[in-house]
C-alpha cells in the first residue's frame, strides 16, 4: 500500500511505519483489517513437515563443544537432545528466511553471546534462550552455532522465496 514505509513483526505484535502525508490513519486501519481477515481465512493450513539435514560440529558448527561444556553436557547428549523434538517455526525475521523455531529442551537452553560474530556463514544451525534457528544468507549473529545445513533458506528469484513459514514443523536429521 502506498504511504506504508516499513513493517517489524514480532511475536504478538507488528509496528508499522507510515507517511501520513500520504495515507490516512483510518486507511491503514482499514487495510489491516482486511489483511487480518485474510490471515484469519489462512490460519486453517496444515503446517508442512520439513526434515533438515545437519551436519553438527565441524568448522560451522564450531561452538558445539563449548556449549556441551557450558551445558554440562555430554556433545552427543547436545545432539540427541537438539534432534529429538520437532519444532514449530514461531516466526520469520532477522534476515530473510531466518526461522525462529522451539522450544528447545530445557536442558539446552543458554544466553546469547556477550558479542556477536561479524559474519555466520548460510546454512549455519544454531541455539540461543529456548530457540534454534538456521542462518539463511552469510550475516552477524549472537547464536550458538553448533551444526550446519546444505538447504537453501532463502531464494529471491524463486516464487516461494522461504523455505520455511510459520508453523511448519521442523525435524532435524544428523547427517554424517
Amino acid at each position: 500500500m502506498d504511504g506504508i514505509i516499513e513493517t517489524v513483526p514480532g511475536y504478538a505484535t507488528l509496528l508499522i511505519h507510515y507517511d501520513p502525508l500520504t495515507v490516512s490513519f483510518a486507511r491503514v486501519r482499514d487495510f489491516l483489517r482486511e489483511k487480518l481477515l485474510q490471515a484469519e481465512e489462512t490460519l486453517s493450513r496444515k503446517p508442512r513437515q520439513i526434515e533438515v539435514p545437519v551436519r553438527y560440529g565441524g568448522e560451522e558448527g564450531g561452538d558445539l563443544e563449548s556449549a556441551a561444556r557450558h551445558l554440562r553436557l555430554q556433545v552427543e547428549e547436545v545432539i540427541r537432545l537438539h534432534r529429538q523434538k520437532i519444532y514449530t517455526v514461531f516466526m520469520m525475521g532477522f534476515t530473510p528466511g531466518f526461522p525462529y523455531m522451539g522450544k528447545l529442551d530445557d536442558a539446552l537452553v543458554m544466553p546469547r553471546l556477550a558479542m556477536p560474530r561479524p559474519r555466520v556463514r548460510a546454512g549455519t544451525v544454531a541455539i540461543a534462550g529456548w530457540q534454534t534457528g538456521i542462518y539463511p544468507l552469510d550475516s552477524p549473529g549472537g547464536w550458538h552455532l553448533i551444526g550446519w545445513t546444505p538447504l537453501t533458506l532463502f531464494d529471491p528469484r524463486s516464487d516461494s522465496p522461504f523455505l520455511f513459514a510459520p508453523g511448519d514443523e521442523v525435524k532435524f536429521i544428523e547427517e554424517k
